[in-house]
């Protein structure tokens, strides 16, 4: 159990470095679209550099009812 959340880790932080590295953070406010592209980099993790580039295109909350 050790040894897999040790791996997750680091998983996560190469998808961080990937982020930081496509300059994700540097961007004004945080929208949809850029928080979920910034949410992808990070789960992809490694596989950014396996030629992964995950992105979400166009995201639309739902609006309340009136």
């Amino acid at each position: 159990m050790k040894t897999g959340s040790v791996l997750l880790l680091i998983w996560l932080v190469v998808g961080f470095v990937a982020a930081a590295q496509r300059h994700y953070f540097d961007s004004g406010p945080i929208t949809c679209a850029s928080f979920g592209n910034i949410s992808l980099t990070i789960l992809a993790g490694p596989l950014n550099y396996m030629g992964v580039n995950p992105h979400l295109g166009n995201c639309q909350l739902p609006e309340p009812s009136r």
